[in-house]
């Protein structure tokens, strides 16, 4: 017997899970051993550990010549060398499935947007390239344009944008534009059959509108998620400036010379052998320090008290504007897409509301 078709539309049947007829191969248990309880499917518990914990392929493309090459590098050796944590690497883990995010660090932007799972230096950026990877060869496709679209940027060099925003900003374009492209696909396939219905009720169209319906929920749910993470970038001052790796870099490495020529005055004028006093609040005696030394120690010391000022109060001041206007444009991107699924939600609902009518 036919089901209705106005509920194949609305509501899609449920497979009966433990019904009588259900056939079907014994689970596994997990664990081996006899005794009762429930079965399960099988678990390479330590082969996902060593894949987890692993070497694991990459593309490295490097900040000042572009030039790219294929490395293998452990998650530890990752987490020293540009401190960043667990959880963190864990978003670009093929093996669990995270939504988009966007995370700046200390050292790093580490990006899971669709197919680019990146991390971001000041000196170079990391594309994961997994073959067993969600998508299989289109994954590895996308890697591969990803990579190229950044050399090619990096040759041109159109702009002054620093290294991180320019591989950033790749990374957005390739989320942006594969997520629109997948958006006027469900279209191009939606609103010819939503017409159709609306001519002609069938069963088989129901339940191609069904399935349909189950795509874009799922495409939205995804688009909403990148366009969430660059609206959370923009409201954040703080997270932004915290994405400004080269910056960063600069002053620490100026901060670095600074203290050494500081150094350097102070042995100048003490001598190598001099230190500091332990206490500055201690007596100190005129004939084992003369009054020119005295006064140099203070100069120096003032020195040294006003550059950390400097180095505190410039660390936290960063021209975030620019950023801010790349992440805008692919705001509005991403934005436009949102639109254009949420005006097929409704015709959809139009369609189901006329559907339903004319099945009472």
């Amino acid at each position: 017997m036919d089901q209705d078709p106005k509920e194949r539309l609305l509501l899609p049947p449920r497979a009966a899970a433990n019904g009588p007829n259900r056939r079907g191969k014994p689970t596994t248990p997990v664990c081996g051993g006899g005794g009762g309880g429930g079965g399960g499917v099988a678990i390479d518990v330590h082969g996902l550990k060593k894949r987890g914990g692993g070497r694991r392929s990459w593309v490295r493309v490097d900040a000042a010549t572009g030039a790219s090459e294929a490395v293998e590098v452990a998650k530890p050796a990752l987490m020293r060398r540009l401190d960043l944590p667990a959880r963190d690497l864990r978003l670009l883990d093929p093996l669990f499935v995270y939504p988009s995010a966007i995370l700046g660090r200390e050292r790093a932007v580490v990006c899971n947007l669709e197919r680019i799972r990146c991390i971001i230096t000041a000196d170079e950026a990391l594309v994961l390239r997994d073959p067993d990877a969600d998508g299989g060869a289109a994954a590895d496709v996308a890697v591969r344009m990803y990579v190229d679209e950044l050399q090619r940027r990096l040759v041109d060099r159109a702009d002054d944008l620093p290294f991180e925003f320019i591989a950033l900003e790749v990374a957005l374009e390739a989320a942006c534009s594969f997520l629109d492209a997948q958006a006027v696909e469900l279209e191009a396939e939606a609103y010819p059959l939503l017409d159709e219905l609306t001519a002609k009720i069938s069963t088989l169209d129901l339940e191609r509108a069904r399935r349909l319906k189950s795509k874009l929920v799922a495409l939205t749910r995804r688009v909403q998620k990148v366009r969430d993470e660059i609206e959370q970038l923009m409201d954040d001052d703080g997270d932004m400036a915290e994405m400004y790796l080269t910056e960063k870099k600069m002053r620490m490495e100026a901060s670095l010379l600074d203290e050494q020529g500081l150094q350097g005055i102070g042995n100048n004028v003490f001598g190598s052998s001099y230190s500091a006093p332990v206490s500055l609040s201690a007596p100190v005696s005129p004939a084992s320090s003369p009054p020119a030394s005295r006064r140099l120690e203070k100069q120096f010391s003032f020195a040294r008290s006003r550059h950390d000022s400097f180095k505190s109060s410039e660390s936290s001041q960063y021209n975030i504007e620019e950023l801010e206007m790349l992440l805008e444009a692919y705001f509005v991107v991403i934005d436009y897409t949102l639109n254009k699924l949420t005006s097929l939600k409704e015709y959809i609902d139009d369609t189901e509301d006329f559907i339903n009518i004319q099945l009472v």
